[in-house]
């Protein structure tokens, strides 16, 4: 559940929906995503001209492609790795300061470096390590902040505001590298390296300054492992997240080349400097931004499966055409198409996490989604930087651009969801379970047992409607799922699934979606009209398990939790 942004405009005037299309810019209105928005492009640029500035200071610390193309694997794969927990803890805790610790950990790491290479002290696996660290913090801060873009913008410019977030990044990208190129050769590395530490500093103002307004949940917050599980599970038994997932990881493997041996572009295809491998870079943001700004017209008018498909086989096209070239006019022509399809496709695809995930597990969705992205790019820039060592660099990018044309195939079995918010909203259970032994939120594990009446000619449809509540029931922290039919009483039929405690089946329950609700709806709709349908629930009691002194559910005592009704 989230407050409503500063002065965000109503979704409804005087009762009537609003259907004209949102304002691409409407978003930049919310004082609070404004301040974030203008402090993250100048953060943006920072962290492009590090990208810069160590990429090139590898070409002179080392010959080796593949330890060049390793400076992209580091930087991308704490967001691989680290990206899952620290989605899972900015669900359970404050975003806002969630977000802060991760940017004063990559500015901590940002100044060492800076040091480091003042005083001369680096070298190939020193730069991996600090990009490592840095990815570290980046990786910690972005769940948190793209999950609290919906804290701070209403549902209907949710769009809007990816798009802008992504032109951000792009407008950085667009200029950044080629700071970066004329800082390396002018003042240094060093000089790249500290314009990043200091770029993450207006950020963490503008989250300072965010008033965010936090509702404390009613409940306590997970355990961070099992927080971390319940985000897995629920986007595995999420059809619409999980082909996301899958096609986002494909998409970042294919498209690494672009980035990870850009350095390599410059400096052996063209025969350039620093200065070209920012032009390069920068020739890919500017197209970029100018995919960010059509972000709206594909997601309205060619809906997320067509645009994916179609800008896969522009980029795999624009890649070829870059490993083919040996002029720079033709190399930023390709470079350019190649940015502005990426960046359009990762928009599209980041929509539609956001408006398939609720709210409760949007940080750690997202944080899949960068896992997957993050992790594709990562192990890319691996394998193709070892197909330039085998091979030549020329071939590593137009194989990497071949695979890109391919994608389109996966929409045969993968096909993506067209991007909507509808049934996502948090619907409040209005009653609350009857207790009578003295339970906390640790006892367990629970078992839940529904009976359903139903006349045998409806088993088929009610099977089938099951088994949307099934997929309903596992995302949301069920175990164990069945259900079974009575082999004396045709019509009775029980299903069955457990919750490791009490805790996790309370949860559970302020988990529910309008989506869900209508699964439960259709199943019901097939039982017998007038059937009451019986709820039971089991403290389970393995053999050995209650003390012989008492009959204390949970050996340590706590306080018995009652929970009251839900407020919206």
């Amino acid at each position: 559940m989230t407050s409503k942004p500063e002065n965000a405009a109503d979704d409804t005037i005087e009762g009537a929906k609003i259907t004209e299309p949102p304002s691409a810019l409407a978003p930049l209105h919310e004082p609070a995503f404004f301040r974030i928005w203008s402090a993250s492009l100048l953060s943006n640029f920072g962290h492009l001209i590090l990208g810069v500035g160590v990429a090139w200071e590898m070409t002179r610390l080392t010959d080796s492609p593949s330890m060049v193309a390793l400076v992209q694997t580091a930087m991308m794969l704490p967001l691989m790795l680290v990206a899952l927990p620290a989605g899972a803890i900015a669900d359970m805790f404050d975003r806002r300061k969630i977000a802060m610790l991760g940017l004063s950990i990559a500015a901590f790491f940002g100044i060492s470096l800076s040091l480091l290479a003042y005083f001369e002290l680096t070298s190939p696996w020193v730069l991996l390590t600090f990009c490592f660290l840095i990815g570290t913090g980046i990786a910690i801060f972005a769940p948190a902040w793209q999950s609290s873009i919906g804290e701070q913008v209403t549902s209907r410019d949710l769009p809007a505001a990816i798009a802008l977030n992504t032109i951000s990044y792009n407008i950085a990208r667009s200029f950044g590298p080629a700071v970066g190129g004329l800082l390396v050769v002018t003042l240094g590395a060093q000089a790249a390296f500290a314009a990043n530490a200091v770029g993450y500093l207006p950020l963490i103002l503008a989250f300072f300054l965010w008033k965010r307004g936090h509702i404390v949940s009613r409940l306590p917050p997970e355990r961070i492992s099992r927080a971390i599980v319940s985000g897995v599970r629920y986007a595995f038994h999420s059809n619409p997240i999980r082909t996301v997932l899958i096609r986002t990881f494909v998409f970042g493997l294919a498209a690494a080349t672009a980035t990870a041996l850009a350095p390599l572009i410059a400096k052996d295809l063209l025969g350039g400097n620093a200065s070209t491998f920012g032009i390069l870079l920068g020739a890919g943001g500017v197209g970029a931004v100018g995919g960010a700004l059509l972000i709206n017209v594909f997601h309205q008018r060619f809906g997320t499966e067509k645009s994916v498909s179609a800008l896969a086989v522009l980029s795999g096209l624009a890649l070829i055409g870059v490993g083919c070239s040996r002029t720079l006019i033709l190399t930023c022509l390709g470079m350019l198409i190649a940015g502005g399809a990426s960046m359009l496709t990762i928009s599209l695809l980041n929509i539609s996490v956001q408006l398939s995930a609720p709210r409760w597990v949007t940080a750690r969705a997202l944080s899949l989604f960068s896992s997957m992205l993050t992790g594709g790019i990562a192990i890319g820039a691996w394998l193709w930087g070892n197909v330039a060592n085998q091979w030549s660099i020329e071939i590593a990018i137009i194989a990497s651009g071949t695979v890109m044309l391919a994608m389109p195939l996966l929409s045969i079995f993968l096909r993506l969801p067209e991007a909507n918010n509808a049934g996502v909203e948090a619907v409040a259970i209005s009653f609350e379970p009857e207790v009578a032994l003295a339970i906390t939120m640790r006892s367990g594990p629970v078992v839940i047992e529904i009976e359903y009446q139903l006349n045998p000619s409806k088993a088929r449809s009610y099977y089938d409607a099951m088994q949307e509540v099934r997929r309903v029931r596992l995302r949301n922290g069920g175990f164990n799922w069945s259900i079974s039919r009575d082999i004396a009483d045709a019509e009775l039929w029980v299903e069955r699934f457990h919750f490791p405690t009490w805790g996790d089946y309370l949860r559970m329950r302020d988990r529910y979606t309008k989506a869900d609700i209508d699964a439960q709806a259709a199943a019901d709709a097939v039982t017998i009209n007038g059937s009451i349908k019986h709820v039971r629930r089991y403290l389970d009691r393995p053999f050995g398990s209650v003390r012989w002194d008492a009959d204390s559910p949970d050996p340590k005592q706590e306080p018995i939790v009652h929970i009251g009704p839900l407020n919206n």
